[in-house]
């Protein structure tokens, strides 16, 4: 397939240069069939290319249909406005087919698919220009037009032995299905995980609240502001998840994820993604799963996707790996990156018809390649020392292949890891001791959590940035969730006991901004309290109520007795379980070692390497 791409690639160019036009006589007559000077021509080019002339000619009469059925489909668009998609089917059925459409949904799309080619349309995904597209949206609605690429991903292996049974092939389908719906909810709940991942706070209890954090180089966490760490967050959750899902070799399933981690960095502005090399690392993973796929013509952007991966490392790491060399004091892990960025540099030159170009970045790959080889001896001798593989694989790379360097450097990492670890712990816990302390104020928690993040942990500016700032202190959780819901003034109603409103008096406060606060804190004296100290007995206007408002309800002060309250509680028991699994599973798929991206063991690219130097070599013999 490589082969036939690379030949196919030589001829468009000689057809370019030539300014030959196949779909035109004489090459293609009125019945839009192939002319005899077809032959002449595939005679001409398989002498150039030292190729059989049969296998050109077979080649430049694909070419020629294309470019027919690309003339018939400009045709039909212009006078009656029915576009073409390019369709490029998984590899069991390898060939590109055109298939016509209107306006029609992409669930009438997945229909015809699946009719035309036999596919399950729940087996199977479809991405355009890469992206997976809306369901509830016609193709026209989202931009698809006319000759655009479609790339169509099929989720299951598929049987193609037409001699079984009827039982047996309605078992099968069967665990097909079930198999299909595992994947759905699968994809589902790491979504949902992500999403509460990402979106809890580091002032929850680190023995029983994991958390996703943003860390440098050496470990150790760095701020960023909340709504693009939040993307970030997401991005890189996303980016694990289809990691995970590379290395199972499920590169249709990882592809979806992939795009996804790619969407979410793109909100986190320029700037963030040129100090990091994440994004790097994932459009050679995006390139990587396309070419696994045998899907890599589908990306059009192959090419400007590698060229942005290599200009993000030459950012992160310096012209000259210079800056790896200060923070890692290394460049050998990284290597592994370099590898596959010229690996696949060199495929995408190939499949173009750039041979020489190919050549030099697979004999970069090929030099990098020998440069990573590691002695699996070395491996077990570190393995018996209490070392991981990965570990041992990292640290060899980093040392150049000593072993005795590399264990100092197991070493050393651990103890930095270790003590970076019981930092981060006691920071958090610092952090969670402070919110306590705002609460045991009558703070509610949402409110101490973020003054504390406007103090940057101070605690004593945290109280003072609570009662100079009313918002805050009307703050509360269950509210926030309920307010969308709830008119404001339901939401305010409370009648204010009048022992209260008594208490607040003789402290010395006048009786209708005692009772004004009251009710502004649902009748907590201890904040009142505060609050009409803090502004010398005049309660802020943000916090008064209309007088209207504060009249006494029976049923608004009896509803937080209700019986209601007791409602659903199966159904949230439920939810949290559900939201634990989805949790626990994003987490089994983010790895312990923070260099797990760098861990490649090159087993595939090393057989990819092999593959297309033997095609490199095969055309040199040509010549």
């Amino acid at each position: 397939m490589a082969q036939k791409k690379y030949l196919s690639a030589k001829l468009k160019g000689y057809l370019r240069e030539e300014k030959i036009q196949l779909w035109k006589p004489p090459y293609t007559n009125d019945n839009k069939e192939a002319g005899l000077e077809l032959k002449d021509l595939a005679q001409k080019y398989s002498a150039k290319l030292n190729c059989n002339a049969n296998e050109v000619e077979v080649i430049l009469e694909e070419i020629r249909c294309k470019a027919v059925e690309r003339g018939t489909g400009n045709e039909a668009y212009k006078t009656t406005g029915v576009a073409t998609l390019e369709v490029s089917l998984p590899p069991r059925l390898w060939k590109v087919s055109n298939y016509l459409f209107t306006k029609s949904t992409i669930v009438a799309l997945f229909h015809r698919l699946a009719q035309t080619y036999g596919f399950e349309e729940n087996f199977i995904k479809i991405i355009i220009n890469k992206k997976q597209l809306d369901l509830g949206k016609t193709l026209e609605e989202q931009g698809i037009t006319h000759n655009v690429k479609v790339m169509v991903l099929e989720l299951k292996q598929s049987e193609d032995d037409t001699k079984r049974k009827v039982q047996e092939e309605e078992m099968q389908h069967e665990e097909e299905m079930t198999k299909e719906k595992e994947i759905s909810k699968k994809m589902q709940r790491t979504k949902k995980g992500l999403e509460i991942l990402a979106e809890r706070e580091e002032y929850l209890d680190p023995d029983t609240a994991p958390y996703l954090d943003i860390a440098n180089q050496t470990g150790r966490s760095i701020n960023i502001p909340p709504q693009a760490k939040k993307a970030l967050l997401l991005a890189m959750g996303y980016h694990e998840k289809g990691r995970a899902l590379l290395k199972k070799k499920e590169y249709s399933v990882a592809l979806p994820f992939l795009l996804d981690a790619d969407k979410h960095f793109c909100e986190c502005g320029s700037e963030l993604l040129n100090t990091v090399d994440n994004y790097a690392v994932l459009q050679l993973d995006i390139v990587w799963c396309y070419f696994r796929l045998g899907q890599l013509d589908c990306l059009d952007d192959a090419e400007k996707k590698l060229l942005a991966a290599h200009d993000c490392f030459k950012k992160c790491y310096g012209e000259n790996h210079e800056r790896l060399v200060t923070i890692k004091g290394s460049t050998g892990r990284e290597k592994a990156l370099f590898l596959r960025l010229y690996l696949l540099q060199g495929i995408g030159n190939y499949h173009n018809g750039r041979e020489t170009e190919a050549a030099q970045y697979l004999q970069k790959a090929n030099h990098l390649f020998q440069e990573l080889c590691i002695d699996p001896e070395k491996v077990n001798n570190l393995l018996l020392l209490g070392f991981s593989a990965q570990e041992a694989r990292l640290g060899l790379r980093a040392c150049d292949g000593n072993m005795d360097h590399a264990a100092s450097l197991i070493t050393n990492r651990r103890e930095e890891k270790a003590q970076i670890k019981r930092e981060e712990r006691a920071k958090r816990r610092k952090r969670l001791e402070s919110v306590d302390s705002l609460k045991s104020m009558g703070y509610s928690e949402r409110a101490a959590k973020e003054a504390l993040h406007q103090a940057q942990g101070n605690l004593e500016l945290a109280a003072k940035i609570i009662l100079d700032n009313p918002r805050l202190l009307l703050l509360n959780e269950e509210e926030e969730e309920e307010e969308e819901e709830e008119e404001p003034v339901t939401r305010n109603l409370f009648e204010v006991p009048k022992e209260s409103i008594d208490q607040l008096v003789y402290m010395g406060f006048n009786l209708e901004p005692a009772k004004q606060a009251l009710i502004a804190f649902q009748g907590n004296i201890q904040l009142a309290a505060q609050v009409l100290a803090h502004y010398e007995g005049v309660l802020p206007a943000d916090l008064q109520q209309p007088s209207e408002e504060t009249i006494p309800s029976e049923e608004s002060s009896s509803s937080k007795d209700s019986p209601t309250e007791s409602a659903g509680t199966s159904s949230v028991s439920t939810d949290e379980d559900m939201e634990i699994d989805a949790v626990n599973e994003i987490l089994e798929d983010i790895p312990e070692h923070e260099e797990d991206y760098l861990d490649l063991t090159l087993e595939e690219e090393e057989m990819v390497i092999h593959e297309y130097m033997s095609y490199l070599q095969n055309v040199d013999a040509k010549y």
